[in-house]
This record gives C-alpha cells, sequence and structure tokens, in this order.
C-alpha cells in the first residue's frame, strides 16, 4: 500500500502512515514466533521508511495494540484466555477495535506533523514500552 500511496504524497508534499503491528514485540508469545517476527518487522520498516519519506514531509508511524476481541472469533485464543490476558493489564478489561480509534485519529491528523519513526503502545497497560 505505501508503494502505491507514497508517489502521490510524496507530489502533495505531505502525507501520514500508520501501520499496526502488535504489542507482542514487546512481550513475545510462545507459539506465535511467525505472527510476533512479522510484527516487529513492521516496526523496523516503519522507522526506515520514516528516514526515506521524511524530507518528502511524510511521517511515518506504527501502533502496538494489545490482543483485541473482534467479531471475528479466534481459534488461538479461547474466552478465558481472552480474560485471563485482559487481567493481566492495568485497566483489567479487553481491548476492543475502538480503543484504537483515538491513537491512529492523533497520528493522521495535523497534531502529530513532527512526530515520525515512533511506535504508540495501546495495550491497555500490558507492555511498558
Amino acid at each position: 500500500m505505501c508503494q502505491a500511496l507514497i508517489p502521490a504524497m510524496r507530489s502533495a508534499g505531505y502525507g501520514k502512515v500508520v501501520n499496526i503491528s502488535s504489542a507482542t514485540v514487546h512481550a513475545g508469545r510462545p507459539g506465535y514466533l511467525h505472527y510476533v517476527t512479522s510484527k516487529a518487522a513492521l516496526i523496523g520498516f516503519t522507522r526506515a521508511l520514516a528516514a526515506e519519506v521524511g524530507p518528502a514531509g511524510i511521517t511515518v508511524n506504527a501502533v502496538t495494540p494489545g490482543s483485541t476481541a473482534t467479531e471475528v472469533e479466534r481459534e488461538t485464543i479461547t474466552p478465558e484466555q481472552r480474560q485471563a490476558m485482559a487481567a493481566a493489564t492495568a485497566l483489567r478489561r479487553v481491548q476492543v477495535p475502538a480503543d484504537l480509534v483515538g491513537a491512529v485519529a492523533f497520528l493522521l491528523s495535523p497534531d502529530s506533523d513532527f512526530i515520525t519513526g515512533q511506535t504508540l503502545n495501546v495495550d491497555g497497560g500490558f507492555a511498558y514500552h
């Protein structure tokens, strides 16, 4: 998607990219080596791309959500495991997609125009980063 959109952002002299990684990169998770590795790569991608496109007025940041309950059932997380994960956070509740909206909206807004190459952890206080 970046390959498709960044040329238009370069032409405009302004743009915003927000990548979605995962808070699992801060804590790891047994049995999820492939997932944790790919999400950690997104953080490296974010940093490198920020340095590459910053001179064109484009910011690139990442968000690391915690385990987020959605309408899609997961075979890898039982309801009991989801509750245990929520209990391990400072806020003691299950994260939902709406919990990410404010962080992503901020990173897409002009209020974050001088923030780039950063990772914002949005996980209810599971991993302090």
